[in-house]
């Protein structure tokens, strides 16, 4: 049976190596430390924890005084890089990573404010990863701290939903990631064996959004689909 190969709307990129995942946190009271922990006993990633330049303060003295200080610099300026508090410089280079996994405590509704500064430095440099946030808190939800991240990495392509985890959950953390790494389609978004899509009359193909929603099953055809990058299969497609 003829075969016939789809050039020019669907281009090939082979890639070797394994898709890379960094995860990049702050952990103040070693909270999201353990989950961090956890979750690289579950997935391959590379791992960059965020530590203040200034060393000693308690951040949580008088009801978290200084954090909500911090906090309150960064809301009444959030474009001045002074509102930032100042980080130890961090050696790694995003252009090698794929997916980048935010494991952020929250302060005061918002995200803590040593990773705010990380991410105002770094934020232009995610455009177009898939942003993945994982959220500590006390009690409070963490609609704060999604829209911290979203604005300090506005072209980030954020998988949805984020994982909040309580500070009374995190014994539980093993659980509720691998719950969340399959909600969120993280074995498709790292598998970065490309494939050459070729039409016939037999082969069907199921296609997902690249942070795992199905968008098409069982169809014939893909030239259809607009520029992006998709899983067809499982595995990654990029069309241009």
């Amino acid at each position: 049976m003829k075969r016939t190969v789809i050039s020019l709307t669907i281009a090939l990129i082979a890639i070797a190596a394994q898709a890379k995942t960094l995860i990049a946190y702050y952990s103040y009271t070693n909270n999201v430390h353990d989950i961090v922990s956890e979750l690289t006993s579950q997935i391959e990633a590379d791992v960059v924890r965020i530590e203040p330049a200034e060393k000693g303060l308690d951040y949580a003295a008088n009801y978290y005084e200084l954090g909500s200080a911090l906090i309150s610099a960064i809301r009444n300026n959030p474009d001045d890089a002074k509102s930032y508090p100042a980080i130890d410089p961090v050696d790694v280079n995003l252009a090698d990573y794929d997916t980048i996994i935010i494991g952020a405590p929250l302060w005061w509704s918002n995200m803590a404010a040593p990773l705010q500064t990380f991410l105002f430095e770094n934020g232009a440099a995610m455009a177009g990863k898939n942003i993945g946030l994982i959220v500590s808190s006390a009690s409070s939800g963490i609609s704060g701290v999604e829209s911290d991240a979203k604005r300090l990495i506005p072209d980030g392509n954020f998988l949805s939903p984020s994982l909040w985890i309580r500070s009374s959950q995190t014994s539980n953390a093993a659980t509720m990631i691998e719950s969340w790494l399959k909600t969120i389609g993280y074995d498709a978004i790292s598998d970065t064996e490309n494939i050459r899509i070729e039409q016939n009359n037999e082969k069907k193909y199921t296609v997902f959004s690249i942070s795992g929603a199905m968008m098409a099953k069982n169809v014939l055809s893909l030239q259809n689909l607009d520029k992006g990058i998709y899983i067809v299969n499982r595995k990654k497609l990029y069309v241009k």
